[in-house]
């Protein structure tokens, strides 16, 4: 009988425990119906919604605070190493050198955050005044030039080009009368709306004002606030998770700090080289289409094409055949910039593959728009990071190997031994 019992407990695997596969199959249900409910507790329930969009306006001046210091923070800390060489020789006391060079850093940095907006400014709205004065005078005489060229170009197809004519005519005429049914009459409707929005542009200025003190704060005091954030973490969690959680957000600031920089500049260097080449083929609002096309290109992978969309409209109207060249031009551009330009700036500072940075901008622009496609890739990066190490020590603790490239060719793990067996052993 003894003997039975033991050949029934060498044939049960030793990982065998039904019990424990209950327990943690119990909580991993529980987990996602928590998960389904915290989703649709927010999503549904508008009291909670409501309340969420008071409690984000009212902590607008703070959130807009803490991206102008992250964002000023590389170029606050460039500053300060060379102010601080610059200032320990010539001040007595090595603490005021360090707060004296961090005051100026600081104070550095934010002018040329504020420069940079107000040339940019100068530099847009000026030439987007023009652009819709512009288009406003010369739509007509575009659009029936339009028309003609399209004709003579397309003369061997008649029936097309009528079509093409007709559907142009059409939209004017339309565009007329809804200026002249529905524009017109609500007038009085549309003032109290610019009304509205003239008032909520002071609110954005104001709140923009308190960021930029509160973004002075975070930059001058920096530390403390850091060492805060330590001292909470390893108060609340054991010094195991802790030290976890520290390197997470290490590698979570590396990942943000470095794509987001290196985007900013990576967009700049694209929309000074879209202004020169469309100044250079002549094209018609080249200022505005090189910026349009400059601020979109910040978004990863999509940027480019999401920037030609108004360019070419904007252009073609003007010029057709020159918004032929355009689009020739953009392709050109974002080939160099995807195989030159983006990679030697940014290099490999997210790790991830091409498949999963279009997945992160795909669901991050679906969840959340502009910033959901801005910070997807990054967001994504973190989560992938995160995934990745959880995976890794798993399979370290079960003694199996870590690489992918092992798990391609493999068939199996012998469950006694642990041994790996791959799809070329027979």
């Amino acid at each position: 009988m003894e003997e039975m019992q033991d050949f029934k407990k060498k044939k049960q695997p030793p990982e065998w425990d039904l019990q424990k596969y209950i327990t943690i199959a119990v909580i991993a249900f529980v987990t996602v119906c928590c998960c389904v409910l915290f989703f649709f507790l927010i999503y549904r329930y508008h009291g909670l919604t409501a309340y969420w969009q008071k409690l984000v306006a009212v902590l607008q001046p703070i959130i807009m605070g803490c991206i102008t210091a992250y964002l000023l923070n590389p170029v606050m800390m460039f500053l300060e190493q060379y102010l601080i060489k610059f200032l320990k020789p010539r001040v007595k006391s090595e603490k005021k050198a360090k707060k004296l060079s961090r005051t100026l850093a600081t104070g550095g940095a934010l002018a040329i955050f504020l420069l940079v907006i107000f040339l940019l400014l100068d530099m847009v709205i000026p030439e987007l005044i023009t652009s819709i004065q512009g288009m406003a005078t010369n739509l007509p005489s575009e659009i029936n030039s339009f028309v003609a060229w399209s004709k003579h170009t397309l003369s061997g197809d008649s029936k097309i080009a009528e079509m093409l004519g007709s559907g142009l005519v059409t939209a004017t005429n339309y565009l007329e009368q809804w200026l002249q049914a529905d524009v017109l009459p609500q007038v009085n409707s549309y003032i109290a709306s610019i009304t509205t929005g003239v008032i909520s542009i002071v609110r954005a200025l104001f709140n923009f004002v308190i960021g930029l003190v509160i973004a002075i704060y975070l930059l001058t005091s920096k530390e403390t606030f850091i060492g805060q954030g330590k001292k909470i973490i390893y108060a609340v969690l054991p010094p195991k998770f802790g030290n976890h959680v520290i390197e997470t957000l290490r590698v979570s600031h590396k990942m943000f700090g470095g794509f987001i920089s290196g985007k900013i500049l990576d967009s700049a260097i694209i929309g000074v080289i879209a202004y020169v080449g469309l100044a250079a083929l002549s094209m018609p609002y080249s200022l505005l289409v090189a910026v349009i096309v400059g601020v979109t290109n910040v978004v990863p992978f999509f940027g480019p094409f999401i920037g030609a969309v108004p360019g070419v409209i904007l252009i073609a109207l003007a010029e057709p055949v020159k918004g032929l060249y355009f689009l020739i031009f953009v392709f050109v551009l974002q080939q160099v910039d995807g195989n030159i330009i983006g990679p030697k700036i940014l290099g490999d500072s997210t790790g991830l593959s091409s498949f999963w940075v279009v997945f992160a901008i795909l669901v991050g622009g679906g969840l959340f728009g502009f910033m959901g496609m801005l910070l997807g890739v990054p967001t994504f990066a973190v989560i992938y990071y995160l995934i990745r190490e959880i995976v890794a020590y798993v399979l370290r603790r079960r003694k199996l190997p870590e690489g992918t490239r092992e798990y391609i060719q493999m068939q199996s793990v012998d469950v006694d031994t642990g041994k790996v067996r791959y799809e070329e052993e027979k």
